[in-house]
C-alpha cells in the first residue's frame, strides 16, 4: 500500500510538511548535521555558511552523485534555504521549522521554475521527507517504488487547478 501524498502546489511552490514530537533544535540537527543527513538524504561536506557552496551526496539516487548546493540563508534553528543549478534543473529549497509545546513542524518548499516536472519531483520529496521521519524514528527506510509512479497523478492534477 502506497503512502498518502501530502504535498500541495501553490503557484510554482511545491509545499510539504512533516510534524515531529521533538524540540526544534533536534529537528534542525537532522537537517544540518552531515552524519544525520546521511541517514535520510546523504552526507555533505564543506564550509556551511550563508553564501558558501557545499557538496551534497544524493545517497539514494542512482550512482550516488554529489552536487554543489549554495546556502542562501541559514537562521538556526528556524530556517535553511539552499539552491543548486545542475543538469536536472534549478533547485530552490526552503526549510522552515516552528516549535509549539515540544512539537516541531517542518515546512519544506521547493520553488519550481515551472510545474512541468511536478509529477516526478513531488513523489521524490514525499519519499525523502518520509525517509527523514523513518531515520528519526529508527524505522526502516521507505521504498521509492511506493511513491512513484503511485503519487504522480496527485501532483500533476494540481497543475490544472
Amino acid at each position: 500500500m502506497s503512502p498518502t501524498p501530502t504535498g500541495r502546489l501553490f503557484g510554482n511552490d511545491l509545499v510539504l510538511t512533516r510534524t515531529f514530537r521533538a524540540p526544534v533544535a533536534d529537528v534542525w540537527a537532522s537537517l544540518t548535521d552531515p552524519e544525520r543527513t546521511a541517514r535520510w538524504f546523504g552526507p555533505w561536506q564543506g564550509d556551511a555558511a550563508p553564501g558558501h557552496t557545499i557538496k551534497v551526496q544524493m545517497a539514494h539516487e542512482e550512482g550516488k552523485p554529489w552536487m554543489d548546493m549554495t546556502i542562501d540563508a541559514c537562521d538556526p534553528p528556524r530556517r535553511l534555504a539552499l539552491s543548486a543549478i545542475s543538469e536536472h534543473g534549478n533547485w530552490y529549497l526552503d526549510m522552515v521549522l516552528a516549535e509549539n509545546a515540544g512539537v516541531t513542524e517542518l515546512r519544506f518548499t521547493q520553488q519550481l521554475t515551472d510545474t512541468a516536472g511536478v509529477g516526478e519531483i513531488g513523489p521524490g520529496w514525499e519519499y525523502y521527507l518520509d525517509a527523514l521521519v523513518a531515520s528519526r524514528d529508527d524505522r526502516p527506510m521507505p521504498s521509492f517504488d511506493d511513491y512513484y509512479p503511485a503519487m504522480k497523478d496527485h501532483f500533476e492534477a494540481q497543475r490544472e487547478q
